[in-house]
């Protein structure tokens, strides 16, 4: 599929384009304080967090964008946004 003018990317979700790489913050989860209640799975705008074998929840940075609002929907506070160092 060529690129049109002006494109770096083909159009699609994130799932279809790695785009973890130009995130300037990262959500840490802390299974310690998480209830498993999966408000953060619900709304990640690119289904990007999943349950683990465990019960709880991580997202998989390398399509996570760093939007933040997992960590804001989370009633436990139980995620928080952090600097990605590159």
């Amino acid at each position: 599929m060529a690129l049109r003018v002006g494109c770096v990317a083909a159009p699609g979700r994130a799932r279809d384009n790695k785009t973890g790489a130009w995130r300037v913050f990262k959500p840490v989860f802390d299974p310690e304080t998480c209830n498993r209640c999966g408000m953060c799975a619900l709304v990640c705008p690119e289904g990007c967090v999943y349950e683990t074998e465990e019960g709880t929840f991580e997202p998989d940075l390398d399509y996570c964008k760093g939007c933040g609002i997992c960590a804001e929907v989370c009633p436990k506070k139980s995620i928080r946004m952090e600097k990605e160092e590159k």
